[in-house]
């Protein structure tokens, strides 16, 4: 049998432990299970995409080693090829929504096993104004906490860090004037948050019912947050969102989304910084991804 090529391409920043032991245990479970593995170390932010598309062509499989941010630029750089290679993940990060939405185990020999088992599986991908996201693309309040958290902070407090970080917007939380159309119904409003999502878990602390996430049905989920007068009704959506309940907010599954505003909207994709846009369009790419899991 013809030796498989698998490129690891690892962010060494990422998650809390600086230890290179667990991945050392992975590569050595890929090599037992017959793949030849080259290792490519990230030194610059955009330097995952560009290796992912760059050396993708040669590989069979390319491995992400990080966190969301890292696999966001891995799968992002595979899909301007024509015949993207399968994608696997070591999720390394602080937080690892998508691998928790995945069930992708944490320790890195055991999602290393996962990917041994060659199981592919296709997943949906969004495009936000031509960029890609995996799981979430979100603005209004918190969104810049994904981004803006220290990275030595995140690797040492994981989730807190977005808390702490999140505190700090507290004294700006407003509303924001958008106008939205989700396949075809207009959702005009005043919004405290927004998050278009194919994920059951954001920024590791706010949780999607699994029974109404479909990871490939070519869906979105849209969820947005309307604006608050109220310290009851402050309470009333902690509540809601803490256990779920859906009625207070406004939830759509939708494939197609258009947003418009005339303010400075900050936005997140998969925990990184987008600039704000006058116009931003969001559409499904149906099972354009194929993942090893």
């Amino acid at each position: 049998m013809k030796p498989r090529k698998l490129l690891m391409i690892v962010n060494p920043k990422a998650g809390r432990s600086k230890s290179r032991g667990p991945l050392f245990d992975a590569a050595a479970v890929l090599s037992d299970a017959g793949y030849w593995i080259s290792i490519h170390n990230t030194a610059f932010p955009g330097d995952a995409a560009a290796t992912a598309q760059r050396e993708g062509p040669r590989a069979d499989v390319v491995v992400a080693v990080g966190g969301d941010g890292t696999l966001n630029e891995v799968a992002s750089g595979l899909s301007q090829l024509k015949r993207p290679p399968l994608l696997g993940y070591l999720p390394q990060g602080s937080t690892n929504d998508f691998a928790a939405s995945l069930h992708i185990p944490g320790d890195p020999a055991a999602a290393a096993a996962s990917i041994a088992r060659n199981v592919p599986r296709k997943l949906d991908l969004g495009c936000w104004n031509g960029r890609h996201f995996l799981y979430v693309a979100s603005f209004g309040a918190f969104t810049r906490t994904s981004y803006a958290a220290p990275q030595a902070a995140k690797n040492a407090l994981g989730h807190l860090a977005y808390i702490l970080e999140g505190m700090k917007d507290l004294s700006t939380l407003r509303p924001y004037r958008v106008r939205i159309t989700a396949d075809g119904e207009n959702l005009d409003g005043e919004y405290l948050f927004g998050a278009v999502c194919n994920s059951t878990s954001i920024g590791g602390l706010m949780k999607l019912d699994a029974n109404r996430v479909v990871l490939d049905d070519g869906l979105f989920e849209l969820l947005l947050v309307p604006s608050i007068k109220t310290a009851a009704g402050l309470q009333n959506l902690v509540h809601a969102l803490l256990n779920q309940e859906y009625d207070s907010l406004v939830f759509r599954h939708a494939s197609s989304i258009r947003l418009e505003t005339g303010e400075e909207l900050p936005w997140s994709l998969d925990g990184e910084y987008a600039p704000s846009a006058p116009v931003v369009t969001i559409e499904n790419r149906r099972q354009a991804l194929t993942m090893l899991l």
